[in-house]
């Protein structure tokens, strides 16, 4: 992935990002059609710039695409984002991610991510709950070398695969580990 590709997507998704702000919570108004344009965004992005994403989709109950979040940190930091619950292509639900960590860090970082949901547990788990959080659970597919993503039989059997893209800043890596997912109330 090229870097003026990952600069352009960050600023598309950025600039709507600040619009979509001004909302008091992200649906009012246009702010779910603007969502939604972003997520899509976000997806052609994926399927585009990371081979295997398209197959899993299409094996997985669900995929929640998370098409920015922004992570920022000085020894207390903490992280943000929307995104919206696709099913079969279609958009069910809006969630927040939200993410606190402490320890040794300085710096900012934005990415993008999705969550597969593989089987119909997995999804009516995350659906259904007051509040999930990405734990143990997860199973990370990256691209390696080559550029393909990581996906073998072992991996798709996982109830919940995470494929982090996107990324742009100064903290070191991008992890959704521990990030509290809540649905969004239009």
């Amino acid at each position: 992935m090229s870097s003026i590709n990952r600069r352009y997507f960050l600023l598309a998704a950025g600039a709507l990002t600040t619009t979509t702000a001004a909302c008091s919570n992200g649906m009012g108004g246009q702010g779910a059609d603007r969502l939604n344009l972003r997520v899509e965004a976000a997806k052609d992005y994926m399927f585009a710039n990371i081979p295997g994403t398209r197959n899993l989709a299409d094996k997985a109950a669900g995929v929640l695409i998370m098409p920015l979040v922004t992570k920022a940190g000085l020894g207390v930091g903490g992280s943000y984002g929307r995104g919206a619950l696709q099913i079969n292509g279609a958009t069910v639900d809006y969630y927040s991610a939200t993410q606190a960590s402490f320890g040794i860090q300085i710096g900012a970082q934005q990415y993008a991510h999705a969550l597969f949901f593989m089987t119909p547990e997995a999804l009516g788990d995350f659906r259904f709950s007051s509040g999930w959080a990405a734990g143990a659970d997860v199973e990370y597919a990256v691209s390696d070398r080559g550029n393909n993503l990581g996906v073998d039989t072992t991996t798709v059997l996982n109830p919940v695969i995470a494929v982090v893209f996107g990324q742009a800043g100064l903290i070191a890596g991008a992890s959704i580990e521990g990030t509290k997912y809540t649905r969004i109330i239009p």
